[in-house]
Order: structure tokens, then C-alpha cells, then sequence
């Protein structure tokens, strides 16, 4: 007989309030193998618009947990996203292109009780020469970021995880230029693990 720990009961309940949060239709999230190097226990998705020709942006969830806490993330759990999507050809040059990226993550996470954020935003484009002048040019937007979930006297954290998230989906939102759109019908239950 299994004996299930209390480190397991919190990241079950965990990953039960991620399972209930309601995803856009236009977009697909996928469990997908979670890293098992980096905490006990560990939850991974991805994102990609629902139009599988489509390949405006991507991106990646990951909830860690460690119930004996980790220095550097303050806490017992820690969200790591990113988020990739391609730039359009009037952004390629804009200095400002990554302060607005991190002003995503900024403006996603206000609401949530959160210590120790930081992250990355890269922005990368591309022009064509010679024989290949006529391609436009191209390029897109990075952004990476952790937070850790502020905790309760018992450790557990105080926002429901899900809306976790739904800060990363919003992310997701504002740099692959969605229209924002009211609540979807597919929840994250449904999601396809890849094999």
C-alpha cells in the first residue's frame, strides 16, 4: 500500500486547482514530461494556438515543488515560465520592445502574492541580403520568468495555483497579439500528454 505524504497531498491539490482553470479556445495547452532534477515534485505544460499551421508563438508552464523549500526561491514552490512569439516587421527595431515584453509579465503577475520574481526578455530579428533581399525581415520576442508563490503559516500557498497559470496565459495573450477574448470551454484536464 501506497503511503501518500503530506508533500504529495499539497502538490495534488496543487495541480487540481490547475486542472479547474479555463483555457481559451484558440489555445492548446499539453502536459508534457515535467523536469525531475530540479524539485521532488514537478508539474509541465505547454501552449501553441489551437490552428496547428500556426506558429505566432509557444510557450511553457512549470510548477516545482520542494516541501523542504529551496533558498533561492524563498519558498517550498516555484513557477518558471516562457513565453516565445514572433515580432512583427514595424516592432523588429524598437528599442522599447523589451521593456513592453517584461511590462507582460509586469502587469500579469500584479495580482498575485508573489516573492523573488525575475527573469529574461530577448528580442532577436533577422534581414535578408543579396540573393535573399526579397524575404522580409523576421524576428521574435523571448520572455522568461520565476516567481515564487508567497506561503501561509502552514506552507501552503496563498493564491489558488491556478491563477498561476492564468498569469502565464495572459502572457501567452499579449505576445502572441490575441484579441482578449472571454473565458473558453476547454479546460485543462483535457490536456494531451505526450507519450
Amino acid at each position: 500500500m501506497r503511503t501518500v505524504t503530506p508533500a504529495a497531498d499539497q502538490f495534488a491539490l496543487t495541480v487540481e486547482q490547475i486542472s479547474n482553470v479555463v483555457v481559451r479556445p484558440d489555445l492548446t495547452l499539453t502536459q508534457v514530461p515535467a523536469p525531475s532534477r530540479l524539485a521532488p515534485f514537478a508539474l509541465a505544460l505547454t501552449a501553441a494556438p489551437t490552428d496547428v499551421d500556426s506558429d505566432e508563438f509557444s510557450g511553457r508552464f512549470v510548477l516545482l515543488h520542494d516541501p523542504d523549500g529551496v533558498e533561492e526561491w524563498g519558498g517550498t514552490f516555484r513557477a518558471v515560465i516562457f513565453a516565445r512569439a514572433k515580432l512583427e516587421a514595424d516592432l523588429l527595431n524598437d528599442d522599447l520592445v523589451r521593456e513592453v515584453a517584461w511590462s507582460w509579465i509586469s502587469e500579469s503577475t500584479s495580482l498575485l502574492e508573489i516573492s523573488e520574481i525575475g527573469g529574461t526578455v530577448t528580442s532577436n530579428f533577422g534581414q535578408s541580403f543579396g540573393t535573399l533581399a526579397d524575404r522580409p525581415a523576421d524576428g521574435f520576442v523571448e520572455v522568461r520568468s520565476s516567481w515564487t508563490p508567497t506561503e501561509d503559516e502552514s506552507g501552503a500557498p496563498r493564491d489558488n495555483l491556478g491563477s498561476h497559470l492564468t498569469a502565464w496565459i495572459n502572457v501567452l495573450v499579449c505576445a502572441g497579439g490575441l484579441v482578449p477574448l472571454p473565458e473558453g470551454v476547454a479546460h485543462v484536464a483535457h490536456a494531451r500528454r505526450r507519450g
